[in-house]
C-alpha cells in the first residue's frame, strides 16, 4: 500500500489516537488530529492531504457529513467517514454525501487497510472517469463547433449552386427561346419552298427534297429546344399540375396526327379507345409530353411499314394507355437507365435522338402521380405501360 498523508477528524481523544498508531503502523503520515469540522478545514487549508478519516458525529457547528460536502466542493480530497452507527437512517446520510468508503467502529487494521485501499482505488478512478468525460466533453465541443462551421458552408455553397442553377435555367430558356422564331422563319421558308416546287421548274425534285431536309432538321431542332426549356423549368421546379377540363378525341388526334407528320418509317399506328370518356379533366401539356413522346418513339425504333399498337382506356378513375411497337427493342442490361437523361440504348444505330424523350416522359408522369413500366428486349420490340389519374 502506497503511503498517505492522512488527516484524522475525530473528536475521541482515544478513538483518535489508537487509530493515528494503526495508520502510522502502516506507514501513513498523520498530517494532524482535528477534533471539529472549523478545526479540519483549517488543517486542509495550510496542508497536503491525501485521504481524510472523518467521525460522523463532532462537537461544534459542522458535523461530520456538513465538513465532507465542503471537502468536496473545496478540495476534492477522498473521505473516509468513521461512525458507531449502522442504522439504515446514519447510512441514508453518508450516502448523501458520495463518500470514498466507511467503517464501523470498532473497527480491526485489516478492515481499516481495505476500507483505505478502496477509499483511494474509487477516487483515481473517480478522477479517470471525470477527465474521459471532460476530454469528452471537450471533443462534442469541438465536434458540434466543426459541424456547425460545415453547415455554415454547406449552406453557402448550396445557395450558391441554387443561383448558379437559376441563371443557367435563365440562360437556357432565353437561348431556346431566341431560336424559336429564326427556326419558325427557317420552317416557313422550306414549306414555301415546296410550294413552289409545285409548279413546274427545272430543278423541282431538288428543290423539294432539299426544302423536306431543312423542314425535317428544324421539326428535330425545334423539339430539341422544347425539350431543352422543359428541363430548364424541371430543374427550377416550376413544373406544376395544372389540370383543366378537355375533349379526349380532340387531344388524341392532335397527339397522332404530329406523330404522323414525322413518320419517316411508314409505320401503321393502329389504335384502341375503350370506355373512354368525352371529357376528362386533367394537365394537357403534361399528357401531351407523355403520349406523343411515348408514340414517337415507338414510330422512329419499328421497322419499316411495321406496326404500332395504342390503346387507351378508363377505369375507376385512372387512364390507362399502352403502346406497343415491333422494333429494336431495349437490351435488358440497359434497361434500368431508360429514364435518365440523355441515355441511349446500344443498339440504336444512327437513329437520330436527343435521349430526352423518355426521361421528360418520366418527370410528366410523376408530377401527374401516375406510373409508368415497360417491357422489352431487344430485337422483339417494346411495350409502355402508361397509368395516369384523371378526374
Amino acid at each position: 500500500m502506497l503511503a498517505l498523508k492522512i488527516l484524522i477528524v475525530e473528536d475521541d481523544n482515544v478513538s483518535a489516537l489508537l487509530l493515528k498508531k494503526a495508520l502510522e503502523k502502516n506507514h501513513h503520515e498523520i498530517i494532524g488530529i482535528a477534533a471539529t469540522g472549523e478545526e479540519a478545514l483549517d488543517v486542509l487549508g495550510e496542508n497536503d492531504v491525501s485521504l481524510v478519516m472523518m467521525d460522523i458525529n463532532l462537537g461544534g457547528e459542522l458535523d461530520g457529513i456538513k465538513t465532507t460536502e465542503i471537502i468536496n466542493e473545496k478540495y476534492d480530497i477522498p473521505v473516509v467517514y468513521l461512525t458507531a452507527s449502522s442504522d439504515e437512517e446514519t447510512l441514508h446520510k453518508i450516502a448523501g454525501t458520495n463518500p470514498s468508503a466507511y467503517v464501523i467502529k470498532p473497527f480491526n487494521i485489516r478492515e481499516l487497510n481495505m476500507m483505505i485501499e478502496l477509499a483511494i482505488f474509487k477516487d483515481k478512478k473517480e478522477k479517470e472517469l471525470q477527465k474521459l468525460n471532460n476530454e469528452l466533453e471537450e471533443k462534442v465541443r469541438k465536434r458540434t463547433a466543426d459541424l456547425n462551421e460545415a453547415n455554415k458552408e454547406l449552406k453557402k455553397a448550396l445557395e450558391k449552386e441554387r443561383e448558379i442553377g437559376e441563371l443557367k435555367s435563365r440562360i437556357v430558356q432565353n437561348v431556346s427561346h431566341g431560336f424559336k422564331t429564326p427556326l419558325t422563319s427557317i420552317l416557313s421558308s422550306a414549306q414555301l419552298l415546296q410550294i413552289y416546287a409545285e409548279k413546274e421548274h427545272p430543278l423541282k425534285q431538288k428543290l423539294v427534297k432539299h426544302s423536306k431536309k431543312i423542314e425535317n432538321s428544324v421539326r428535330s431542332l425545334n423539339s430539341l429546344l422544347t425539350s431543352v426549356l422543359f428541363f430548364g423549368k424541371a430543374d427550377a421546379n416550376k413544373i406544376d399540375y395544372k389540370p383543366s377540363r378537355f375533349f379526349t378525341a380532340a387531344f388524341f388526334n392532335e397527339v397522332l396526327d404530329v406523330v404522323k407528320a414525322n413518320n419517316d418509317n411508314e409505320v401503321t399506328i393502329r389504335t384502341s379507345f375503350n370506355n373512354v370518356p368525352k371529357t376528362v379533366k386533367s394537365d394537357t401539356e403534361l399528357l401531351y409530353q407523355v403520349f406523343e413522346n411515348l408514340l414517337s418513339n415507338a414510330v422512329k425504333y419499328s421497322k419499316e411499314k411495321g406496326n404500332v399498337d395504342f390503346s387507351v382506356s378508363v377505369e375507376d378513375g385512372i387512364m390507362s394507355a399502352e403502346i406497343i411497337d415491333d422494333g429494336i427493342g431495349i437490351p435488358e442490361k440497359e434497361q434500368a437507365q431508360l429514364f435518365e437523361r440523355f441515355f441511349r440504348a446500344k443498339n440504336v444505330g444512327i437513329t437520330e435522338g436527343s435521349g430526352l424523350g423518355l426521361s421528360i416522359v418520366k418527370k410528366c408522369v410523376d408530377v401527374l402521380k401516375g406510373e409508368i413500366s415497360v417491357e422489352s428486349e431487344a430485337g422483339k420490340g417494346s411495350k409502355f405501360n402508361v397509368k395516369i389519374p384523371i378526374g
